[in-house]
């Protein structure tokens, strides 16, 4: 294709959702899926997660969680050996690939580390990538923890202050009162999707 062709082919979108956990990063992701003009997949790190195998979960080779108390609640480090790691980068270098397709994907994620945000920025370099960071107050994400019943009490708590930390966005949502469905018309109407 020559550079005149390339300038007509739109860019594929990648909208990468990032959040604490219980912020509404999934529920947002799906809801966008129900309201854009485009077709999106949508990629969850839960879902590459969940391809550890059992053994890896509390082993320092895979994840381990550990409790300690902040400010009179708990709060879990997390702890990533080699084997998540490289689940974590085959993610970032899979989203690529996708996208590399010609896929609009919207990927829900919880970045801590600023060079796993620039590792992913590098990969998507040649594609319409928008950061969304999607916040709300801790207590609110505490109660959301609670009931959902499916989170380990004191995740939130101890990505709160690691997951924004220097990151720049293209666009910032506070879930506190909002639907997913609010949230996710809000990503579609500032970059046109």
């Amino acid at each position: 294709m020559n550079t005149a062709e390339e300038r007509l082919v739109p860019r594929p979108h990648v909208i990468i959702l990032n959040g604490v956990g219980s912020v509404g990063k999934t529920s947002t992701a799906r809801a966008l899926q129900t309201i854009t003009a485009e077709p999106f997949l949508h990629v969850s790190i839960d879902s590459f997660i969940d391809m550890l195998p059992q053994r890896m979960f509390g082993h320092p080779e895979g994840l381990t969680f550990e409790t300690i108390q902040h400010q009179g609640k708990p709060s879990i480090i997390i702890r990533t050996g080699p084997v998540i790691e490289r689940a974590m980068q085959g993610m970032r270098h899979a989203i690529a690939a996708m996208a590399a397709q010609g896929n609009k994907l919207v990927v829900d994620e919880v970045v801590i580390e600023m060079n796993k945000a620039q590792e992913y920025r590098a990969l998507l370099s040649r594609f319409d990538v928008r950061w969304v960071g999607l916040f709300a107050p801790l207590d609110v994400l505490e109660a959301r923890e609670c009931q959902r019943g499916d989170r380990e009490i004191g995740l939130a708590r101890w990505q709160y202050d690691r997951v924004h930390r220097d990151m720049i966005y293209d666009l910032e949502i506070d879930t506190t009162a909002t639907t997913p469905l609010q949230n996710a018309e809000k990503i579609r109407d500032a970059f046109g999707l």
